[in-house]
């Protein structure tokens, strides 16, 4: 199964600036491979402890630690909820298998806020924060000011 991601313009659109979202797992014992096959998808990035991975530039790095992870789409005037929504969407719904891994490695959704000014919102709805909390997911919101949005 491929992971069916909606592009920005397909999501319904809120009052932050943009938004970065991906979900992932991280962990010295990490297996990418087990992740893929269970859930369904290829990662966007996925790697074992010491293997090599390349940075959205390009450049090359060494794990620290093992790592799956897929990343939606950036979108401008962000919408958290669609690309989170988005991204389960694309993948397995076998609750017993991430709770399984959430359990074993760390489990995540990554949530990067893009602010243009001091005062912008964006809304998760209750589905899409029973969605994670069923996979056992923790929610890592990073914010970033006016003056590191870009």
């Amino acid at each position: 199964m491929a992971a069916s991601i909606k592009s920005c313009d397909e999501i319904a659109m809120g009052t932050l600036h943009h938004s970065a979202a991906s979900i992932g797992f991280y962990g010295d014992d990490l297996d990418p491979a087990e992740i893929t096959a269970a859930l369904g998808a290829e990662p966007t990035v996925g790697v074992a402890k010491g293997g090599e991975w390349k940075t959205t530039s390009g450049a090359a790095k060494e794990a620290a630690s093992g790592s799956w992870r897929i990343e939606a789409e950036r979108c401008e005037r962000g919408d958290l909820d669609g690309q989170i929504n988005g991204l389960l969407d694309g993948l397995s719904n076998d609750l017993v298998a991430w709770r399984s891994f959430s359990q074993r490695h760390r489990g995540r959704a990554f949530c990067g806020l893009f602010l243009n000014s001091g005062n912008e919102s964006l809304t998760l709805q209750p589905e899409t924060l029973l969605r994670l909390g069923e996979r056992g997911l923790l929610i890592d919101l990073d914010i970033y000011g006016s003056d590191q949005a870009e």
